[in-house]
C-alpha cells in the first residue's frame, strides 16, 4: 500500500521511514529511526529524484508506482551515488528501462561499480547545465565531498526548489509530518540535525562553505534533502547553523567535559569541576565517552566554545575510548576551540601528553593551561587545581582578561620521579640511585626515565 505526501502541486514526496535498523551506515546509533527521501515531479516529463535505501525498497516502489499512475518515468536525477540513496537504483533500471538517468561523470563510474551495468544514454551535466521538462527548468551545481566526489544538487528554477542531496538532512524517521514548519524543529530535530552534519559531513567544512556560497546566489524558497523534514519556511535557521558547523564555529559559549573513568578517580575529579563552573555561572555539560556513542560526543565538541578532556592512564596509553573520541574529533577536523585536560595514573600518568598530542594535529586548539594531574584519585588539598582550572575557564567563556593574580602554571603540582620502562613503577624521587632495582619487575636502574612533567 502506498505511503505519499504532495510537496507542491506537482511534486510528491515518494520516500519511506526505516525504523527498525538500530544503526545507519553500520556506525551511528538511529534510536528514532531513519528516513530516506525521495520526490517524483509530474510536470511534462516526469522525473525521479533519486531512489532509497534497500531497507525500505518495498514501500517506495509501492509509492513510485502509484505516483507515477501508469505514466512512464522520463527521468531519474542522480544527486548522490551513496547506497542509502542509490542501492536500488539498479532495480529501477530494470523496471523502468524507458528512463533516462541525468548526473554527472563521476556518477556514471559509481553507478558501474555498485550496479556492475553501464547506463548507456545518460545525460551528463556540468556546473550551470539546464534541463527543460516543461513548466519546470533544473540547473546543476556540483557539490563534491559533501560527502562524496560525485555529488550533485539541483534547482528548479521554476518553484525555486534546492534539491540538496545530504546537505540539510538529519537522522530521525519521519512520523507523519513531512514538513520543518509541522514540528518543533529546534527543540525535537536540532541534536539530531547536529549529530547528523558532523558526523557525516562535518571533516569537510571548506566544501560545504563553497556549496552555501552557490545557495547563496540563488533564490530558495524550499529545501528538499534526501533525510529528514523538507523545509519551506524559516530556511535562515538551518542555513545560519551550516554556516557556523561548516567553519567550525562553536554555537555556544560553554564547557563540555567529555570523560572516561575507569574506578571513578577521573569522574569524580570531572564532576567537582562541572560544580565549580556552574556556580561560576558557566553552561556546563558532561559526558561519558565509555557509555555514550561517540557520535552524541562529536555532535558536542562542535556545539561547545571550550572542551576538558578527563581520561585515565591505560596500558602507558591513553585510555581506549578517550583515544577513539580524539582521533575522531582530528579525523573529522574540529578545530577553533579552547581544552583542557584532566590526567590520571596511578604510578604513571601519561594520558595527558598522548591527549595533547592528539590535539597538536587539530588547528587552532587552544591549551588553556598544564593538565590537572591525578594519582588513582584527587589527593587532599588538590580541589584547589579544579578551582583554579574552572577560574581560568570561566574567564575565558566569557571572553575576559585572565586575572593577575592566583597561582603560576609553573606552581602547578607537576609529577617528579622517574618511570620504569618495562612495568611503569614510578620512583617519586629527585634522584635515581645508580644500584636501584624495580620492586616490581627487577629491572635495573638503566630501565628508568625520568618521568615527563606532561
Amino acid at each position: 500500500m502506498y505511503c505519499t505526501r504532495s510537496v507542491t502541486d506537482d511534486l510528491i514526496w515518494i520516500g519511506a521511514n526505516d525504523r527498525q535498523h538500530p544503526v545507519f551506515e553500520a556506525a551511528h546509533p538511529i534510536p528514532r529511526g531513519m528516513s530516506y527521501n525521495s520526490y517524483l515531479l509530474l510536470d511534462e516529463k516526469t522525473v525521479l529524484m533519486d531512489t532509497v535505501d534497500r531497507s525500505v525498497q518495498t514501500q517506495f516502489f509501492e509509492n513510485l508506482d502509484h505516483a507515477l499512475g501508469g505514466r512512464p518515468l522520463d527521468y531519474v536525477f542522480v544527486h548522490h551515488m551513496e547506497p542509502d540513496h542509490a542501492a536500488t537504483l539498479g532495480d529501477l533500471m530494470l523496471r523502468h528501462p524507458e528512463a533516462t538517468l541525468v548526473c554527472n561523470g563521476k556518477a556514471i563510474n559509481l553507478i558501474r561499480q555498485f550496479h556492475c551495468t553501464d547506463p548507456r544514454g545518460a545525460v551528463l551535466v556540468n556546473e550551470g547545465d539546464t534541463l527543460c521538462t516543461g513548466r519546470h527548468t533544473f540547473a546543476f551545481y556540483s557539490a563534491p565531498m559533501v560527502h562524496w566526489p560525485e555529488v550533485v544538487v539541483s534547482y528548479d528554477q521554476t518553484d525555486k526548489i534546492l534539491f540538496s542531496a545530504d546537505a540539510f538532512g538529519t537522522f530521525g524517521a519521519l512520523n507523519g509530518p513531512l514538513f520543518a514548519d509541522e514540528v518543533d524543529f529546534d527543540r525535537d530535530w536540532m541534536d539530531e540535525a547536529r549529530r547528523y552534519y558532523t558526523n557525516i559531513v562535518g571533516k569537510y567544512g571548506p566544501q560545504v562553505q563553497a556549496l552555501l556560497k552557490k545557495a547563496a546566489g540563488l533564490d530558495i524558497r524550499m529545501i528538499c534533502p534526501l533525510h529528514g523534514p523538507v523545509w519551506r519556511r524559516d530556511l535562515s535557521l538551518i542555513l545560519d547553523k551550516y554556516a557556523k558547523w561548516a567553519a567550525y564555529e562553536p554555537e555556544e559559549r560553554g564547557v563540555l567535559i567529555p570523560f572516561a573513568s575507569i574506578y571513578g578517580g577521573t569522574e569524580t575529579a570531572a564532576n567537582i569541576l562541572a560544580c565549580r563552573l556552574a556556580e561560576l555561572g558557566v553552561k556546563v555539560d558532561m559526558m561519558d565517552v565509555s557509555v555514550t556513542h561517540y557520535s552524541y560526543v562529536l555532535a558536542q565538541c562542535f556545539r561547545y566554545s571550550h572542551i576538558v578532556f578527563a581520561a585515565p592512564t591505560f596500558n602507558n596509553g591513553l585510555f581506549d575510548s578517550m583515544e577513539h573520541l580524539m582521533r575522531d574529533l582530528a579525523h573529522h577536523n574540529l578545530q577553533n576551540r579552547t581544552v583542557a585536560l584532566i590526567q590520571n595514573g596511578s604510578w604513571a600518568p601519561a594520558s595527558g601528553k598522548l591527549m595533547g598530542e592528539i590535539l597538536g594535529t587539530m588547528k587552532n586548539m587552544e591549551l588553556l593551561q598544564a593538565p590537572v594531574t591525578l594519582k588513582s584519585a584527587l589527593a587532599p588539598g588538590q580541589e584547589g587545581e579544579l578551582e583554579v582550572l574552572a577560574a581560568a575557564l570561566a574567564t575565558s567563556v566569557r571572553g575576559e582578561e585572565p586575572a593577575q593574580e592566583g597561582p603560576r602554571q609553573e606552581d602547578v603540582q607537576k609529577p617528579r620521579g622517574f618511570v620504569c620502562k618495562i612495568c611503569g613503577f614510578v620512583l617519586e624521587s629527585d634522584t635515581l640511585p645508580d644500584d636501584f632495582v624495580c620492586p616490581i619487575c627487577r629491572r635495573p636502574a638503566s630501565d628508568f626515565e625520568p618521568l615527563s612533567e606532561n
